[in-house]
């Protein structure tokens, strides 16, 4: 059963009780990097979501911290979905040993469906599919889509640049500063999963809504 991505909070509800979650999305790089905490940080989230009985919902790739992630969560016994879209399954990206693969028609769909399966987002350090991912699910909370808790994981201070420009864009009115709210960051998998387990995101308007005020 297909699930409505529209306003579903998953992190804690009004009483600030934690909701269960099923499933974490995960925009990872396709390569390892030049660090090998990036590596490490990622086979650390995938443990830790075995342990929580949480399943990982990520961009089906074999290669790269996408593959890091999986085939740790795959090690410790754990659920991973692999979400790709058609012209990139081939048999050198293609993860060919998870739980399950959906094989969409294009980028756009890929990202929504595992909006759709998400209870919660991370990204880890990765290139401009990682960013373009990463922004996009922010965007999508700052108009009130979703409610869904969205994490940095800034192995060595990775996406520190990312805020500074965050920051830059308010201080110049693009964003505003509540916004900074949409977003928890931490250098370790241990601490950054904490965080968005206690994270009870910000009710904000949706974009329909702002155009009747």
């Amino acid at each position: 059963m297909s699930r409505n991505l529209e306003n579903d909070n998953m992190g804690s509800d009004n009483t600030g009780n934690v909701k269960p979650w099923r499933y974490l999305a995960v925009f990872a790089g396709s390569q390892v990097g030049s660090d090998s905490q990036y590596s490490g940080q990622a086979r650390k989230l995938g443990q830790i979501l075995v342990r929580n009985r949480i399943g990982l919902v990520y961009g089906g790739g074999s290669v790269g911290l996408m593959g890091e992630i999986a085939d740790a969560v795959l090690d410790s016994g754990g659920e991973v979905i692999g979400v790709i879209p058609e012209f990139l399954a081939t048999k050198e990206l293609l993860h060919t040993g998870l739980t399950n693969t959906i094989v969409t028609d294009d980028m756009h769909s890929r990202k929504a469906k595992m909006a759709e399966l998400a209870d919660a987002f991370i990204a880890l350090p990765g290139g401009l599919g990682t960013f373009e991912e990463l922004f996009e699910v922010i965007t999508w909370a700052q108009l009130g889509v979703h409610r869904k808790p969205i994490g940095l994981l800034n192995v060595a201070g990775f996406y520190d640049p990312v805020f500074h420009l965050i920051e830059h864009a308010i201080e110049l009115g693009f964003i505003k500063p509540e916004h900074r709210n949409l977003l928890e960051s931490a250098e370790s998998a241990d601490d950054l999963f904490i965080l968005l387990r206690q994270k009870k995101m910000p009710s904000l308007p949706k974009w329909s809504d702002l155009k009747n005020t």
